[in-house]
């Protein structure tokens, strides 16, 4: 696999392998991923709870969305990057608001924050990377469609993971 090739890549890889192995705990040992959350791990779950349901498909969609980012960062997709900022801000948002309403336990504050840091990081890298002109790849843009904001390499193939 390659290095990412710029500051806002670094922080998505970052995310993309944290995500994938989070995603493989929660699918190989959920009662780990459990803990890490602050959830309690009963020796018996009542009929009709669905915890080990729910927690198995939050896992596969970790995992996969690992792999989507590490994607991204590979083919330096910022379009993707800039579309993670808003939308794991959404994320933080939501989260916070389960914490404080008593929905979720206080330590899932902690997954808000990584959230919300992260978008932090990832709009901060994506500025410097604009600023110093170290952004490699362009954005995916129709054939015709006019000339992408993000500038590579001449003569350079777009870095778009659909192409």
């Amino acid at each position: 696999m390659k290095l990412p090739r710029s500051i806002a890549g670094w922080t998505i890889a970052v995310f993309g392998v944290l995500a994938l192995v989070m995603g493989a705990i929660g699918l190989l040992w959920p009662e780990a991923q459990l803990r890490m959350l602050g959830l309690d791990v009963p020796a018996t779950r009542a009929v009709g709870d669905h915890t080990g349901t729910f927690l198995l498909a939050s896992s596969m969609a970790a995992f996969n969305m690992g792999v989507y980012y590490l994607l991204a960062t590979v083919t330096e997709w910022r379009v993707f990057y800039r579309f993670t900022v808003v939308f794991r801000l959404v994320t933080f948002t939501v989260f916070t608001i389960a914490v404080l309403a008593d929905i979720a336990p206080d330590r899932f504050f902690g997954v808000a924050a990584w959230e919300g840091l992260g978008a932090v990081a990832t709009a901060i890298g994506l500025r410097l990377d604009a600023r110093r002109g170290a952004s490699v790849g362009t954005d995916a843009t129709p054939a015709g469609a006019g000339a992408s904001d993000d500038v590579g390499d001449a003569g350079a193939a777009p870095a778009d993971a659909v192409r």
